[in-house]
């Protein structure tokens, strides 16, 4: 169903490296299906990793582009990279980057929504977590949480 790796020599097969990656990378690429326009559509977005789950959480307001492509079709990919170096008299690049491809579930209950948005403000907001909890009671009804249960994952690295 996924194409490998056409690099082999460039596989990051490091399942330490590839969570570290996915717990700590700032923000990724979210990539969704065909918009209305008939353009594929992909953004920036912050996001937590659950990896006793394999899940990824977003959050978002209850409406918009995103929501509408999703309930078309929920099959996404998400990119993340890591430390990224071009070496210009080489003519390369050194860099490390993870793409998981999964099911978007928008459908999740409401203690499902509270865990992603707790994994959120640990992520991003790591000694906050009471004031957090307040944020998330006040905003509840204007703030949508949606996961990607993940399939699949490549990963490439050139370290040298």
């Amino acid at each position: 169903m996924f194409r490998e790796v056409r690099r082999q020599n460039r596989v990051l097969d490091d399942e330490i490296r590839i969570t570290e990656l996915l717990q700590n990378s700032e923000y990724g690429f979210l990539n969704l299906g065909i918009a209305e326009n008939g353009y594929g559509y992909g953004i920036p977005i912050s996001y937590a990793y659950d990896a006793e789950t394999k899940s990824l959480y977003y959050h978002c307001a209850p409406e918009g582009q995103k929501l509408d492509i999703l309930k078309l079709n929920n099959k996404v990919s998400f990119c993340v990279v890591g430390v990224t170096k071009p070496i210009a008299n080489q003519f390369t690049t050194l860099f490390e980057s993870v793409i998981v491809f999964g099911k978007a579930i928008i459908e999740l209950s409401d203690d499902e929504k509270r865990k992603g948005l707790r994994l959120l403000v640990k992520k991003y907001s790591q000694g906050y977590e009471e004031l957090g909890e307040k944020y998330m009671d006040k905003s509840w009804n204007r703030t949508f949480v949606f996961k990607v249960e993940i399939e699949h994952i490549t990963a490439k690295a050139k370290y040298h």
